[in-house]
């Protein structure tokens, strides 16, 4: 996505400003970004981030409970709000008219959140509700499971909706401090695009948000996960008769050299994903995953998956086992894959295919005024608007050598971590005595 017509500015009390007008169609997003997800938590606090994302949806006293999205609708708008692991958003999407309505909603948010005691309980049910709910599905546990396994230190080991521990201690003390810390403008960005005038955009910023106060300077993190040196493994079983493979390795972060040879890699091997929030995927039915395990029936589906993030992050394989299949047996294929990318490369025709679907991806996940102001903010926090100017660039650069390269350097048995999921009536199936 170019940035080209792209406005910045920073309000004295740390909000950074980041405006991209459009006169395309008479609508405008406005998002606030906040650095701040499960990255940034610790052990006993572990899904707070996305509890006070929630809280910030339960009111203020200008907006009691359900005011914001009442307003929000009746002015004909979409609103939302996301945590992941490097970051916190929200955002509203209006006719160009009522973009003012967003930096009411989203100043108040910011500054006023009420936290009421007897709203934060009810949000604690329904949080762990969530959470329950996601753990009646086997591959989700395993995947959860494969997670925590692959990471020692680093805080990517958590799930971002926090184990279920931390979700019952967890109090409201806890909850505003949090919120008070990193909820604040020196550790916010705000982006609009779409149709609006960029110096009475500015003024309406300034206007909503340059009296809040910048907050304290929220602490860093600075945990890197070490080198990993050994296989790790998890076997999980459970009640669902269907089998599920995953395998995770850990590999670069976003402005890494490597970032882009990888993200072509995972495309060769499983189809070009949109990689954002609103991307999809392409049809993977010619990619080497699907043609080693689908079509052959070992498998039911078969994918890879592996994308931006501010620390090294995790690239991941992961397969349904069609019935009477082993676990054995799909790990083998898999390896079989992987060893060909690693002594035989890939064919300039694959990585041909491999970017114009990955930029055609991106281009989908990029093409509204919503899509690109989350583009820019997300760009911003994982790595910079420079990183976003250059993204096809990147892409296009990519060779034949480097993608055996990172194959040769990341996919080793000593960086893996393999999760199995087996039903319990396999007993001690496939050498699991």
């Amino acid at each position: 996505m170019p940035i080209d017509g792209l406005f910045r500015t920073t309000l004295s009390n740390g909000l950074q400003v980041i405006l991209r007008p459009s006169r395309a169609a008479p609508v405008a997003s406005f998002w606030v970004f906040y650095r701040v997800g499960s990255r940034n938590e610790v052990p006993g606090l572990t899904g707070i981030s996305h509890w006070v994302e929630h809280m910030l949806f339960k009111g203020t006293e200008h907006y009691p409970p359900g005011a914001f999205d009442r307003a929000i609708a009746r002015a004909g708008g979409v609103a939302n709000g996301m945590t992941w692991q490097d970051g916190t958003a929200y955002f509203e999407t209006l006719p160009a008219g009522r973009i003012d309505l967003a930096l009411q909603v989203e100043s108040d948010r910011m500054a006023n959140a009420l936290f009421d005691p007897e709203e934060t309980e009810a949000e604690r049910a329904v949080i762990i509700s969530e959470r329950e709910g996601s753990e009646n599905s086997e591959a989700y546990r395993l995947q959860e499971e494969l997670q925590a396994a692959a990471y020692t230190l680093h805080s990517y080991g958590h799930p971002i909706i926090g184990w279920k521990g931390d979700l019952q201690s967890i109090t409201r003390g806890d909850l505003l401090r949090h919120y008070q810390t990193f909820y604040t403008p020196s550790n916010a960005i705000a982006v609009v695009t779409g149709d609006f005038d960029v110096p009475a955009m500015v003024e309406r910023i300034e206007r909503n948000f340059g009296a809040i106060p910048p907050g304290p300077e929220p602490p860093s993190t600075r945990v890197r996960e070490p080198v990993q040196q050994s296989e790790r493994r998890v076997v999980l079983r459970g009640e669902d008769p269907t089998g599920y493979f995953m395998q995770a390795f850990h590999v670069p972060e976003a402005t890494h050299a490597d970032f882009f040879p990888l993200v072509v890699l995972d495309s060769v091997l499983s189809g070009a994903k949109g990689m954002g929030l609103f991307g999809g995927s392409a049809n993977s039915r010619s990619n080497r995953l699907y043609q080693a395990l689908v079509e052959t029936q070992v498998t039911v589906d078969a994918t890879s998956n592996y994308g931006p993030a501010i620390d090294p992050g995790l690239f991941t394989v992961s397969a349904t086992l069609a019935p009477g299949v082993t676990h054995d047996q799909v790990e083998e294929i898999v390896w079989q894959e992987l060893a060909k990318v690693q002594q035989q490369g890939v064919t300039s025709a694959e990585i041909a295919k491999a970017i114009k679907q990955t930029r055609a991806q991106f281009a989908y996940s990029s093409e509204s005024v919503t899509y690109q102001a989350y583009w820019l903010g997300f760009s911003e926090i994982i790595a910079s608007l420079s990183w976003l100017d250059s993204w096809v660039e990147q892409l296009e650069a990519v060779t034949v050598d480097d993608v055996q390269r990172v194959a040769q350097i990341y996919f080793t048995h000593n960086n893996q971590t393999v999760g199995w999921y087996m039903p319990r009536e396999q007993g001690s199936e496939e050498g699991d005595a």
